[in-house]
């Protein structure tokens, strides 16, 4: 069956295309589109107008591209910003109305568990390890092991509401990142105390930027999990938080929508790394579409 999932992020829309047999899948079609849907209202549990527009746009193109792949069923999953926004029922009805597409609002533990469902198609767990999954509004993290997923948590943590909540210098200052780093924490409210994890693996997004822009090269086409050197992360990681604005606007390897908030991304990376004491990092080149496929 051929089958396509939309991601409906806080900041990015993907679109996967695949054919679905036998709890495994082929890939036919890939794409995002940098909708920004929790610009200029997540922290006020609303989407804008200018981001409902956005959203439209993007999801009339990617209805388009499922007819032409003669797409059987769409599932469309409803994220952070959504979830959160007090105008989340008449969004999913204008959505409706105009493109035919049902979307499914799932909470924060839903999507850390499709999150999961995703990794593991890349990861099987020989040892344990915690997944982090990026967001615009959230921040997921799952711990896992060849038993199943051990503890989860889903976090208002997400790059696009710390750009939206703070004033930043450009580039950022020492002040600046202690006062993301102790956000982190107070949002974090002694999850990870007690909690440490050599094997940490990032899903998709933010880390496969990572990984381009240490190696300039694109991520690889793989359906395996992709370790990077912990050093040359943390040294990249570093380089990031410490660039210009037009440093990453000028950066070939950072896509348009991650050139404002890349820096909040790696503190946030850093900081759990830190954290959790981990010194083995992985990339899984799946996440949330790949897990809603096989659930």
């Amino acid at each position: 069956m051929r089958k396509g999932v939309i991601d409906l992020g806080t900041n990015t829309f993907n679109l996967l295309i695949a054919d679905v047999a036998d709890h495994d899948f082929q890939i036919v079609h890939t794409e995002k589109s940098g909708v920004a849907l929790g610009m200029g209202g997540i922290n006020r549990s609303i989407i804008v107008s200018d981001a409902i527009d956005r959203a439209l746009h993007a999801l009339c193109h990617f209805k388009k591209v499922c007819d032409q792949y003669t797409v059987q069923s769409i599932r469309a999953i409803g994220t952070s910003a959504i979830r959160d926004a007090s105008n989340a029922a008449e969004f999913s009805e204008l959505v409706k109305k105009e493109t035919g597409i049902p979307i499914e609002i799932v909470s924060g533990k839903q999507e850390a568990e499709l999150i999961y469902h995703g990794v593991k198609c890349t990861f099987q767990f020989t040892i344990p390890a915690v997944i982090m999954d990026i967001g615009g509004g959230s921040t997921e993290f799952i711990f896992a092991d060849q038993k199943g997923i051990r503890d989860l948590v889903s976090l208002n943590i997400g790059v696009s509401r710390i750009f939206q909540e703070f004033v930043f210098n450009d580039p950022m200052t020492d002040a600046d990142i202690s006062v993301v780093e102790e956000w982190l924490e107070k949002q974090a409210n002694g999850f990870f105390d007690q909690k440490e994890e050599d094997c940490l693996i990032g899903a998709s997004g933010s880390f496969e930027t990572f990984y381009e822009l240490i190696y300039s090269t694109p991520f690889p086409a793989s359906t395996k999990a992709v370790e990077l050197n912990t050093d040359l992360l943390l040294d990249s990681l570093d380089k990031i938080i410490c660039s210009t604005q037009q440093e990453r606007d000028e950066n070939e390897w950072i896509i348009p929508i991650r050139k404002k908030m890349a820096p909040i991304a790696a503190i946030k990376t850093r900081w759990i790394i830190r954290k959790l004491k981990s010194t083995k990092i992985l990339i899984s080149p799946y996440s949330l579409k790949e897990g809603a496929l096989m659930t």
